[in-house]
């Protein structure tokens, strides 16, 4: 008897034709089937939606929502309102996983119960290079303490630069996270709307302000692939204000949380020695 599953894969597709496919094929052939997968299409206008219907029947459990186009951040969220099991993750239309992906989530928030968040190491794959590249040889692995969370998630350039010599296999993005929909219910949270860029590394840091416990590891098992036509890759003037825009507001989340996580320490160290003083009395 298969269990219900417990991972939703959220995929927000937006004329991908030319990648789907890799992307699909590479996720119905995981180590562990029994996920979900829900596949936001936001009004694209090419063959993405033909293809993504063609794959229905290699799915245990598949679901497509069409939508006007709205933007990432729009398809995300309406992604994340259609979750039902505990826990869900993203994948890019353009990418593709290893075989050990979704197990990879399951397996790290059944390993790790006091982990709110979860996260993997990933692969960068160029058109023009030969082989998948690991984003960076340092090993990760384990619970994380805040402040060292925020160090490896945050960005600050963002992709106005590839940034190499300041890589983790953690950074910003949400593909290579696992997230607990219990915390995204019960605080509300959804990605900004307004911005070009950096959205999902606000998103982040706004999860991780509300919880405790972070757990990863580099072993990468994502490939996220270096498109030349993509959005990242091709500056706009409102990269830069949105730039200055996302770092104050990530810099005022994790300012405010680090300075809470202090005086939760100060309190509890007062408790300890008042207690320590009553016990000599």
């Amino acid at each position: 008897m298969i269990q219900q599953p417990e991972l939703t894969v959220i995929m927000p597709v937006y004329n991908v034709e030319r990648y789907l496919e890799r992307a699909l094929d590479h996720l119905a052939k995981q180590d562990d089937p029994n996920f979900k997968l829900l596949i936001v299409n936001d009004g694209s206008t090419d063959n993405t939606r033909k293809i993504a219907e063609s794959y229905r029947e290699k799915f245990r459990y598949f679901k497509i929502i069409n939508k006007h186009n709205g933007g990432l951040s729009d398809a995300r969220n309406v992604g994340i309102a259609n979750v039902d099991t505990p826990y869900f993750t993203f994948h890019d239309g353009d990418d593709w996983v290893d075989s050990d992906y979704t197990a990879f989530f399951v397996n790290a928030f059944h390993n790790h119960p006091d982990a709110a968040m979860v996260s993997c190491g990933f692969w960068l794959d160029y058109e023009n290079k030969q082989g998948s590249i690991p984003v960076t040889k340092k090993v990760v692995r384990g619970m994380k303490g805040k402040a060292r969370t925020y160090q490896l998630i945050s960005n600050p350039f963002g992709s106005l630069c590839d940034n190499h010599c300041l890589a983790t296999p953690v950074k910003g993005y949400t593909w290579n996270k696992g997230y607990k929909l219990s915390v995204v219910r019960q605080n509300h949270l959804h990605f900004m709307e307004n911005l070009a860029f950096m959205e999902d590394q606000i998103f982040n840091v706004q999860y991780l302000a509300l919880t405790e416990g972070f757990y990863c590891d580099s072993k990468p098992i994502y490939h996220y692939w270096q498109r030349k036509d993509s959005m990242v890759h091709h500056f706009n003037a409102k990269m830069i204000p949105d730039n200055f825009k996302a770092n104050y507001i990530i810099a005022k989340i994790i300012i405010r949380s680090l300075w809470h996580e202090h005086k939760k320490e100060k309190s509890s160290n007062q408790n300890l020695l008042e207690a320590s003083e009553r016990d000599q009395r």
